[in-house]
């Protein structure tokens, strides 16, 4: 296994505006190459005033260790967009399983995950600092107490004029960006079409359905730079690949009239300088996606050790509502905060998996499937709903198919609650009512390997400031600044696309693509697609990571 810390070391690069810096990682998947990228790529003149180092793109790259160290000279090449309030770390567990699931196959193939550029505000000094010390108070003085570390002091969470260049941070700058990357890092056109395989999850597949779709110099008539042209297949990972935006409960909105469609852009773009980052005053926002990889930190150093995050998490507004939201077992808790989820006995890795497990975790969007509690006992969580009304939400995924418990026991030191792993649900160290809740076969994901992608990729799982002009530009496909560029509306139809959807994630509109194969992933929520462990408890490989590594040997097959 790999020590546990990020190591700096930098690959020689005859250009200058490119780095490449190499981590190391306690990933128990062996022979992967893997490394940070950045791009001196300048935002266009007009944004914005912005730190210099927002000038630039990152993405993650990984690699197998008997293959090529030139892009070029490699196999295949997946491209992968994050999601919404996602990072390119997130792609972490898949990245690495499907480059060696392909290279067992003998295919030699790279991981790209694309990071946005807004996620250069984001200061991860302070976690990398703690891989390094092994010690999670190195991190939590950092952020919380104004603690020097390294010479360095976390200088608080942006906001106000530190975020307002974000404004012009929306579909067309995005598409720009991951354009931007492909054409540098692999000039010859020709090598993109024949090894490149552009997808994402969640929001990912979405705008890669705009990429496949977009022309990139205005001009249909001229199809070198089309975004179809790019790529030579798709892959949705709990996704769709098509452009726009679809509605809760899997349906798709409709177009906006094109009289209606100037007026509307314009408002949301008063409304985005108003609010250029999507955030709400608890649970999502730049202090709450921090806290998750905190607790993957916590977890990754000392996964047996208790309330390393609870005891230290700052005593907040934002904090206290977000974990009472979370967290509570019923409404009456949440309400009045007694009993105080501080006063819970939790180690750290069942922290994780009371904050993002499918049995715990309200929000579908944010579920995973890695296990369950153990160690005292448990109780139906009704809240924010019972688990009879939330299952019944007509479908749309949006709390998840699992039934939720909570921890009974607070503010007593002879109960502390642990976490029993996706593979260790269903034997003898099960409580007796485990089976209420879930079985082996509906456990796909390692917390083990979850808290570790929340915390040692050099780029974050959890993105801090999403743009909102992302968002509000997806669903404005007859938007001026938007129909002039997308062009192409065949363009996702013009290569093979394969779809994976969680049986338990969240729903999808239909692709209604005759190339498109979807595999439904039974027991996976909508973060396992990212998360799931190589081997899977009925002893086979993991599907989606061995479907992409088919699908890179040959897109044609559709990974089949």
């Amino acid at each position: 296994m790999a020590p546990l810390f990020v190591v700096t070391g930098s690959i020689a690069a005859a250009d200058p505006a490119r780095t490449e810096t190499l981590w190391t990682s306690s990933s128990p998947v062996d022979g992967i190459i893997s490394s940070k990228i950045t791009l001196q790529v300048p935002l266009p003149p007009g944004v914005a005033p912005h730190p210099d180092r927002c000038n630039a793109l990152s993405y993650l790259r990984w690699r197998s260790s008997s293959g090529p160290q030139d892009s070029a000279s490699a196999d295949r090449i997946l491209v992968a967009q994050p999601g919404v309030f996602e990072g390119a770390g997130a792609f972490d567990s898949v990245a690495r399983n499907t480059v060696a699931a392909a290279a067992a196959q003998g295919t030699a193939i790279e991981f790209w995950a694309l990071d946005r550029r807004s996620n250069c505000l984001e200061d991860h000094h302070g976690v990398q600092a703690a891989l390094k010390t092994r010690d999670f108070d190195t991190a939590a003085n950092y952020y919380f107490s104004g603690a020097d570390v390294d010479g360095k002091k976390f200088a608080g969470y942006a906001d106000g004029a530190d975020t307002q260049w974000l404004e012009s941070q929306g579909l067309k700058q995005t598409l720009r960006d991951q354009y931007d990357v492909l054409r540098l890092e692999l000039p010859d056109p020709e090598i993109r079409k024949d090894k490149v395989l552009c997808g994402g999850h969640s929001l990912g597949g979405f705008l890669t359905g705009y990429f496949a779709e977009w022309d990139f110099d205005g001009n249909a008539a001229t199809t070198d730079d089309a975004g179809y042209n790019q790529c030579g297949g798709y892959f949705a990972l709990d996704t769709v690949i098509k452009a726009g935006m679809p509605a809760l409960g899997g349906s798709e909105l409709s177009e906006i009239p094109s009289p209606l469609a100037g007026p509307l852009e314009q408002a949301s773009l008063a409304l985005d300088s108003a609010l250029p980052v999507l955030r709400l005053p608890a649970v999502i926002n730049p202090e709450t996606t921090n806290l998750l990889a905190l607790a993957g930190l916590a977890a990754t150093l000392d996964p047996e050790g208790v309330n390393a995050l609870l005891d230290r998490a700052p005593d907040n507004t934002n904090i206290d509502l977000t974990l009472r939201t979370l967290l509570s077992k019923d409404a009456a808790m949440a309400i009045t905060g007694s009993p105080d989820v501080r006063d819970l006995h939790v180690s750290n890795e069942a922290t994780v998996g009371a904050l993002l497990d499918d049995n715990s975790q309200p929000l579908g969007f944010l579920q995973s499937s890695m296990g369950f509690l153990t160690g005292g006992p448990v109780v139906d969580k009704s809240f924010p709903l019972p688990s009879s009304i939330a299952l019944g939400d007509s479908g749309s995924g949006a709390f998840g198919d699992a039934h939720k418990a909570s921890p009974s026991v607070y503010g007593n030191s002879d109960v502390t609650y642990r976490w029993l792993d996706y593979n260790e649900v269903g034997t003898a160290a099960s409580l007796p009512n485990e089976a209420e809740y879930t079985n082996s076969s509906s456990e796909v994901s390692s917390v083990a390997e979850v808290a570790r992608s929340l915390s040692e990729p050099p780029l974050d799982f959890t993105e801090w400031y999403f743009p909102s002009r992302l968002n509000f530009d997806l669903g404005q496909t007859t938007a001026p600044s938007i129909a002039e560029h997308h062009l192409h509306l065949d363009g996702v139809s013009r290569n093979p696309i394969v779809t994976f959807h969680g049986g338990g994630g969240i729903s999808l509109p239909e692709s209604n693509n005759p190339n498109d194969v979807p595999i439904v992933l039974p027991g996976y929520n909508h973060i396992d697609v990212l998360t799931a462990a190589p081997v899977q408890n009925d002893g086979r490989p993991e599907v989606v990571s061995t479907t992409l590594a088919r699908f890179a040997a040959n897109p044609s097959s559709g990974g089949r």
